[in-house]
């Protein structure tokens, strides 16, 4: 085979590698919760263009987030099952590459929403950078309160997009703050324990890493939905959104409740990964719902 062809077949899977690195799975959270924090901060007609380009800057810091990321836990990825193919780990890219394509990334999303969404939402974007990278990254691998410190840069989102709509931090950012941080916890320990195994080897302290019969680990995914009922129906007690919200509400944050109960139940993988996924489809109907029924302010 002929070296231009060798390279032609090469580079989609090097394009591939550095899409990888922006983890789209995260990105595209990121990109729904900024999203409906525009819309709901939005008083009169939605200026579309505008909420596409802080919905762009946004994602741009949160996949530059992901790539530095990548770039950090590179040695530890080698030892997860789960992460051993990454573009790092499998040597698809070298960490100078990831490092580069990450600081790039960051440097423009936040450029751009300093231009087109304002001081605020651009000082927010960096704060959630650094403080995913700075803080919860490196206390992964020395303490279980890891998660409750990452849940912070992984609820800001909507709260960039309500600032750069509203120009203020009041509220109704706290409220979608609340809703998606209180969310976290049911999602990610249940990942984490289908997962223990794998951070145990890379020694990262996710709750199921030292709760090895998951009482602590089942007790705080109750406990946290749960609180998000209560945290999910403020908005429509302090009139931000409608009555539809509201029962829509209560309907669907008791389900993941019963979800989480059951999936107590027997602490199995297999339950594990069904509250998992249950909680991939609560954020968009319940965010969903809060945007349809929005209230005038």
């Amino acid at each position: 085979m002929s070296t231009a062809r060798t390279t032609e077949l090469a580079q989609p899977s090097k394009l591939s590698a550095y899409v990888a690195l922006t983890k789209p799975d995260v990105s595209f959270l990121v990109l729904m919760t900024t999203a409906a924090g525009f819309y709901m901060g939005v008083r009169g007609p939605v200026d579309w263009l505008h909420m596409l380009h802080v919905v762009f800057g946004t994602m741009m810091i949160a996949a530059g987030t992901a790539a530095l990321n990548h770039y950090l836990e590179r040695e530890s990825d080698r030892h997860m099952r789960r992460t051993a193919s990454r573009p790092l780990p499998s040597g698809q890219l070298t960490p100078a590459e990831a490092l580069r394509f990450g600081v790039l990334l960051c440097v423009a999303g936040a450029v751009d929403l300093a231009i087109t969404g304002g001081f605020l939402p651009c000082l927010l974007g960096v704060f959630t950078c650094l403080s995913y990278l700075l803080a919860y990254t490196p206390l992964k691998t020395r303490t279980v309160w890891a998660t409750f410190i990452g849940a912070i840069p992984g609820a800001i989102p909507p709260m960039i997009g309500w600032t750069a709509a509203t120009g203020k931090l009041d509220t109704p950012a706290w409220l979608l703050f609340a809703i998606l941080f209180f969310w976290q916890f049911p999602h990610f320990h249940a990942i984490a324990w289908m997962y223990r195994e794998d951070y145990a080897r890379a020694g990262i302290l996710m709750l199921p890493v030292v709760d090895k019969d998951g009482t602590r680990t089942f007790r705080q995914i109750i406990l946290y939905a749960a609180s998000l009922i209560a945290v999910s129906l403020l908005p429509a007690i302090m009139g931000f959104a409608g009555v539809l919200y509201f029962f829509g509400a209560l309907v669907s944050c008791t389900g993941l409740v019963q979800v989480c109960l059951w999936a107590a139940n027997s602490k199995s993988n297999n339950r594990a990964k069904w509250l998992m996924h249950a909680t991939v489809l609560h954020i968009p109907i319940l965010l969903g719902l809060m945007m349809y029924d929005k209230l005038p302010r």
